[in-house]
């Protein structure tokens, strides 16, 4: 005898999506990515870079202060010629002493704001950024050691360039 098989058609049925696992999921992870997460801070420099534009030449030539970054150390500058020569101590650059320099010269000419870094081929970006840091303020300890150091601004108008 032959058994007939009844093709019983089923129905597709709809599938379901399991979002209890999905939730579950985002539940830990973002709160996890939030915490975690590292937020940079962003700082904006501002420089003057020279320009190619033809002025009206000034009677008077302004006093500048440069700072040559050179693989040997530091040179500083004035209008009026070279003011010190600072080696490197220990490998690195002196910035004790260039803050000490840079805070003379402004206590010599405190109207002027004007300062140039000047630096050769190999020389690393944070060295730049720390001379124009010196160049620009100096924390000064104050006479009660309760108190913060006071912060004195020296040459806030930045120029960079490279080294003669």
């Amino acid at each position: 005898m032959r058994r007939r098989h009844h093709s019983r058609r089923h129905k597709a049925e709809v599938a379901e999506l399991d979002m209890t696992t999905f939730l579950n999921l985002m539940v830990v992870l973002v709160p996890f990515l939030l915490i975690t997460a590292v937020f940079s801070r962003i700082t904006i420099i501002e420089l003057s870079l020279p320009t190619t534009e033809g002025g009206a030449a000034s009677v008077e030539p302004q006093y500048r202060v440069e700072v040559v970054v050179r693989e040997d150390g530091l040179e500083v500058l004035d209008t009026g010629g070279k003011i010190a020569t600072l080696p490197k101590v220990n490998g690195e650059y002196d910035f004790a002493a260039l803050q000490q320099h840079v805070i003379a010269l402004k206590q010599g000419h405190p109207d002027s704001e004007d300062a140039s870094v000047l630096l050769e081929p190999e020389i690393e970006y944070d060295h730049l950024i720390q001379v124009m840091d010196t160049l620009r303020s100096a924390d000064i300890p104050s006479e009660s050691t309760d108190e913060p150091p006071i912060r004195l601004a020296l040459f806030s108008d930045v120029a960079i360039g490279d080294a003669p």
